[in-house]
């Protein structure tokens, strides 16, 4: 019963799912966009990757968690208080 509508794409430019009915060329319906275009992405070697995933998880913070961030606010401001008095 399934009929062969040709090869699945995802339009680089606009995201929409078509399949281009075995048409020599295949143009997004949404925004006639040449699927041939689409940018290639270069593959990563496996020591790219690795470099990859430590600088992502380098560059990400640790979180404080809220209590002590409150604690440490609520100390921030006691000592304001002080100095203004003073």
């Amino acid at each position: 019963m399934a009929r062969d509508l040709g090869t699945k794409y995802i339009c680089y430019k606009c995201g929409t799912k078509f399949y281009d009915l075995k048409k020599p060329v295949p143009a997004c319906p949404k925004c006639g966009a040449d699927q041939r275009e689409a940018p290639v992405a270069k593959p990563q070697t496996a020591r790219q990757q690795r470099a990859a995933a430590a600088a992502k998880e380098a560059a990400e913070e640790p979180e404080v968690p809220a209590a002590e961030e409150e604690a440490d606010d609520e100390e921030d401001d006691e000592k304001e208080e002080k100095a203004d008095e003073e």
